[in-house]
């Protein structure tokens, strides 16, 4: 299992981006504080969503932050990604391992406590629990889980999977804290991060709640 820090784990869209440069997003947000970086792009083409993923990893060079991508194995591996993002529907984690190999960071999205049982028999590195909150970054039918949604599937990952488990969806400076209490080890942000007039001084607000949060409950750091 791959060593994964998820306390600010910054998804940059550049749908969600206010028409700003993604990559300079980036860098400012792993400048106050960005954990972790998953490049997301569910409309882009293959050729561009390859040129920006290289471009992202090359802004991130010397910071030690890895960059993942959302879903795209095949564009994880031409654009050197540090690794992938996987949802329920996606590309199964044995076949994504075969194709990224060992080192590869490989995460999954749970909704469910039964979907995070399974994580005991797949080689993933660490989960995302969501939506957590209603959010207007992601198009998802299905209602917010709520801190009692994410109570309630945190044991059964727990008990699957030795790797962090972060939340995600409608998460910002009002709710971070109660998130890391609920037992997250770490926030899955979009908007809230890169819609912000300032994103290096969001994610410095962010990640001292979290670090805070995460303190308080006898957890990381």
């Amino acid at each position: 299992m791959n060593p994964v820090d998820l306390r600010l784990y910054g998804i940059i869209d550049p749908e969600r981006t206010g028409g700003r440069d993604p990559v300079e997003l980036v860098r400012q947000a792993v400048s106050g504080g960005a954990t972790l970086i998953q490049y997301r792009d569910k409309h882009a083409e293959g050729r561009h969503l390859v040129e920006l993923a290289r471009t992202l990893k090359a802004a991130l060079e010397g910071t030690r932050v890895p960059l993942l991508v959302n879903d795209r194995v095949d564009i994880a591996l031409a654009a050197g990604a540090d690794g992938v993002h996987l949802g329920q529907d996606d590309m199964h984690p044995n076949d994504a391992r075969d194709l990224l190999g060992p080192r590869a960071i490989i995460g999954l999205t749970l909704k469910t406590p039964e979907q995070a049982d399974r994580m005991g028999s797949i080689p993933v590195d660490y989960g995302c629990i969501g939506g957590v909150f209603a959010t207007v970054s992601k198009n998802n039918p299905a209602p917010a889980i709520g801190l009692d949604g994410l109570r309630k599937i945190l044991p059964h990952a727990r008990l699957a999977n030795r790797g962090p488990i972060g939340a995600i969806a409608g998460i910002d400076v009002s709710n971070a804290q109660a998130v890391i209490a609920a037992g997250a080890d770490g926030i899955a942000v979009i908007s809230a991060l890169f819609m912000a007039a300032d994103p290096k001084a969001e994610a410095r607000r962010l990640r001292g709640i979290v670090d805070q949060a995460l303190t308080s409950r006898g957890g990381f750091p």
